[in-house]
């Protein structure tokens, strides 16, 4: 079957091995690791004003396809774990597209309209959030984590098949 040249491609999925495992993990290792990379990527470029308004409320970021939901709460010493608190906003999307939002290779909007990325919740919060990480400078991100992020990018463009949601 021949696929339209405009037609909008379905992102790779985790393999599903690896998402089965990853799906096992309790909640709080996935939401530790979410809070040590924003603690050291994002909270320095938060100005004052965005971080009092962070301050105290429960974000549960979702990675679809892995079956993660880290649910992060920022505080006076930094993001912490959050744990059976509900959340004030979800935000969900597959590792691939969080990869590529973090690459900035796609647009948080173009994933927004295609639902590719969801929002749920708190919409407020959500913009807030949203604006806050487009202000990011992701560059800073290669060096020590480029081979990762290599590694994690042929795995996903690798796949023949792709594991259903």
């Amino acid at each position: 079957m021949n696929t339209p040249l405009n037609a909008p491609q379905s992102p790779p999925l985790l393999p599903a091995r690896l998402a089965g495992l990853v799906g096992i993990l309790p909640q709080w290792p996935p939401s530790a690791v979410l809070c040590a990379g924003l603690n050291l990527l994002f909270l320095p470029t938060l100005d004052a004003d965005t971080k009092q308004r962070l301050t105290g409320r429960i974000v549960s970021i979702q990675v679809s396809d892995a079956g993660l939901d880290g649910r992060i709460r920022l505080t006076p010493v930094g993001f912490l774990p959050v744990l059976r608190s509900a959340p004030e906003v979800t935000i969900r999307a597959c590792a691939w597209d969080y990869y590529r939002l973090a690459r900035r290779l796609e647009d948080p909007d173009t994933l927004f309209f295609s639902r590719r990325l969801t929002i749920d919740g708190d919409t407020e919060l959500g913009l807030l959030i949203k604006n806050a990480l487009d202000a990011i400078d992701w560059s800073r991100l290669t060096g020590r984590l480029e081979p990762v992020i290599a590694r994690l990018r042929r795995m996903a463009e690798g796949r023949g098949t792709r594991r259903q949601p």
